[in-house]
């Protein structure tokens, strides 16, 4: 008797002891990894969760993006200087008739406080704004432009029917070269036509910002819409913030209110049909077909082809596309390269 009470003492023992591993076991399995590893993961999230202006390929401290807008510029001498332009992610410089020039800067990172001059558009600006689902602005516009717009192409405001309230006008300046507007206005112009400007647009391609282009020295490029200077944009390489200044009749382009000089990243020249349309003088201008181009980047010049993907026209390099150097994009389009783009 005294055995087997000895024998169910251990038995009873060894389950104990049995149950309490197998506990023990359990919890190990179920316990967090290693305190280094989580630091590791805690560390390596907010990495991971940067937001990057898209248009720009720079960091942004933005939780949520936006809805970009692109603007029509005056690029008349009675414009100059311009309000706002430098503050542009990207900007468009096309011939509109004649010899003059007119900017289409789209905006998402910045959000200007003056903008303009605003000038009319044409249907090409329009064409160029739909790559970037753009909120379009203009004050004024062709007949083609008009039937574009009113069609649904792009949501828009235009100054003809908000001149005196979104729009302003400056009374330094002479009509049509004193029409305003602010990133305030267009929100608010936005909201009155419940236009939706929380859907940012897609990426641009980008560069590995460590990596130096190959090719032939670009240190200044001019390009030239008329024989005079006044029509003409110089861009010189600054060695020290590898970035190109722009000048225009001997003049470096600076900011009306801040003096703030215009400074690009890229510059990029495409060459694309022109076309007169009409006895005013306006443009058709073959954005689809492709054709060649000149990139320029830290210094650097490359002979390349333009392509039209989505709306967007963006350089290629033996049939592969080639990323932007983070920052400021400038596009000059013109009638032929060798008759209006020379390199030093």
């Amino acid at each position: 008797m005294k055995n087997n009470m000895k024998n169910i003492q251990r038995l009873f023992m060894a389950l104990l002891l049995l149950a309490m591993c197998t506990a023990c076991n359990k919890e190990e399995e179920s316990s967090p990894q290693k305190t280094d590893d989580v630091k590791e993961e805690e560390t390596s999230a907010p990495s991971e969760e940067r937001n990057i202006y898209p248009l720009t390929g720079l960091r942004s401290d933005e939780k949520e993006g936006q809805r970009a807008f692109a603007v029509m510029i005056n690029n008349h001498p009675a414009a100059r200087p311009q309000s706002g332009l430098q503050q542009a992610d990207i900007v468009y410089e096309v011939l509109s008739e004649g010899n003059i020039t007119r900017f289409l800067a789209i905006y998402q990172s910045n959000q200007p406080a003056a903008i303009g001059p605003v000038r009319s558009a044409r249907e090409y600006y329009v064409d160029l704004s739909t790559g970037y689902d753009a909120v379009f602005i203009s004050h004024g516009w062709s007949p083609q432009a008009k039937e574009t717009l009113e069609n649904g192409k792009l949501d828009y405001l235009n100054g003809l029917f908000y001149d005196g309230t979104l729009f302003w006008r400056a009374d330094f300046r002479k009509a049509p070269h004193n029409s305003y507007i602010s990133a305030e206005n267009i929100k608010e112009g936005a909201e009155l036509n419940r236009i939706d400007l929380q859907k940012q647009p897609k990426p641009l391609p980008f560069a590995d910002t460590k990596e130096t282009p190959k090719g032939d020295s670009g240190l200044e490029a001019i390009v030239r819409y008329d024989q005079s200077d006044v029509w003409n944009s110089e861009y010189k390489y600054d060695k020290q913030t590898e970035k190109y200044l722009r000048y225009s009749n001997n003049e470096q382009t600076k900011d009306l209110e801040t003096g703030e000089a215009i400074a690009v990243n890229n510059l990029f020249i495409a060459e694309m049909k022109h076309q007169t349309i009409d006895d005013y003088g306006r443009r058709a201008i073959d954005l689809t077909s492709g054709g060649k181009g000149i990139l320029l980047q830290k210094g650097v010049s490359r002979q390349v082809e333009w392509r039209n993907i989505d709306g967007r026209i963006l350089p290629y390099l033996n049939g592969k596309p080639i990323g932007f150097v983070p920052g400021k994009t400038w596009i000059n389009i013109v009638p032929a390269l060798e008759n209006h783009v020379s390199l030093h």
